[in-house]
């Protein structure tokens, strides 16, 4: 994994709101401009273009060999963006069997071999992750669900120490309360309803 320093200082982006079209574009990598299939679904809360762009740019945007996983997956919009930036394999874990159907749609149709599209439990899978497997984990958990603190702490486990956990909840979370997760905020931002939060576990020593 190769990591780029980042500012510390958690930073606060102006709000954006998603495109009311039923697509969104992949807005980098190597399916620069693809398109990615969005349905009218209670509940599904495609990461628009705007917080994509921010977020990767926190990242950087060469994800070449880095490990991820895509939890609470939907429109797989965070993971086909990393896969399109290099990433070595990027796990998309998603309950929902019409949005299942979709993401392996989309995987066949960009030759995404990367990408692995898994049925079931996303908070059992995070669960059943072995610790210190990955470079970074997208949580996008139901926001009126009880997911959010158990996910964190299964990803702060399953990331490799220095590795990241993005977040979109409801509400902003706090420094103690991410601590207690095993994490730390490095950044933030307010998109709309959503609170985009990028996590980093410590590097122990």
């Amino acid at each position: 994994m190769r990591t780029k320093p980042l500012n510390k200082t958690p930073t606060v982006a102006k709000a954006v709101t998603g495109s009311p079209s039923h697509e969104l574009r992949i807005i980098g990598g190597q399916w620069k401009r693809s398109k990615i299939k969005v349905i009218d679904k209670p509940g599904l809360r495609p990461t628009p273009d705007r917080v994509r762009e921010t977020l990767f740019n926190w990242l950087g945007q060469d994800l070449t060999d880095w490990r991820c996983v895509d939890a609470f997956a939907g429109t797989g919009a965070l993971g086909f963006e990393a896969a399109s930036r290099g990433a070595k394999s990027v796990l998309m874990l998603e309950q929902d069997a019409q949005l299942v159907g979709l993401l392996g749609e989309t995987q066949k149709r960009l030759s995404a071999t990367a990408v692995q599209v898994q049925k079931g439990d996303a908070m059992m899978a995070l669960q059943r992750l072995a610790p210190g497997s990955l470079d970074v984990i997208f949580l996008d958990p139901p926001f009126d669900g009880a997911h959010f603190e158990k996910a964190l702490q299964a990803s702060a486990q399953a990331v490799v120490p220095g590795g990241w956990v993005y977040l979109e909840a409801p509400v902003a979370w706090q420094a103690e309360a991410l601590a207690n997760c095993g994490l730390q905020p490095v950044k933030y931002m307010k998109a709309g309803a959503v609170h985009a939060h990028l996590l980093q576990r410590p590097i122990e020593g």
